[in-house]
Formats: C-alpha cells, structure tokens, sequence
C-alpha cells in the first residue's frame, strides 16, 4: 500500500479519535469506541486499520487512543471539580475500572494525582 494512503488512514483516524475525545469529554459520549467503529467511520476493515497504524506509528490503535483517553481523563480531574466517580463514568468505565487504569498509566490514582496537583500549585 502506498505511503501516502497509509497516512491518510492515519489522518482520519486521528481526526475521529480526536472527536470521539472531544465527546467523551464534554459527556456527549454514550459509550467508547473500539476499533471496529472508527474502521466503519473510515470505510476500512479493522485489521486494515490497525495494521496501518501500527505500520506508521509503530503502536496500536488501542495504545494511541489510551494515550488520548489519559489525556482527557488529567483534564477532567485537574480542570473539573467532578468526581473521580463522575468522570469515571462520562468516558464510560466503571468507578473500580477507571482507578485501575489509571493507576496503570499514571503510576498513581486519580485522587492522588489530583491532591498533588492542588498541593504543588
């Protein structure tokens, strides 16, 4: 496949990905995209999809959009005054869940990370 399809791939995906973000963060989400939506999005199959992004970006989907999600998730609990258990459920986890991921990603939970945010400044 050509590079420069390849990369368009990618573009889409990373437009998609950033809106579908945008809408979890504001609660317009109902639910989380996998990557089977974002291919019926792009009009591609899944394994196409991932293979294309791995291939450019030497990552997977999953780890792209988990990085996305981390993001949104520290806006949410430093530029919000939710709770942890409501912003757990606006990008659709369970409260226990969303810890454990977080936990996973920030060597830290939500709470913690959000006290010595508030401590430093």
């Amino acid at each position: 496949m050509s590079s420069i399809r390849q990369h368009e791939i990618l573009n889409k995906y990373i437009h998609e990905l950033d809106k579908h973000m945008e809408d979890l963060k504001s609660g317009r989400a109902e639910n989380t995209y996998e990557i089977r939506d974002f291919a019926e999005i792009l009009h591609v199959h899944p394994t196409h999809l991932s293979n294309t992004i791995h291939e450019v970006l030497g990552k997977s989907p999953c780890s792209l959009y988990e990085e996305r999600l981390m993001h949104v998730a520290r806006n949410l609990i430093l530029e919000t005054n939710l709770s942890i258990s409501a912003i757990a459920r606006q990008l659709s986890y369970d409260p226990s869940n969303f810890v454990k991921f977080f936990k996973h990603f920030e060597g830290t939970t939500p709470k913690k990370f959000r006290e010595q945010h508030f401590q430093k400044n």
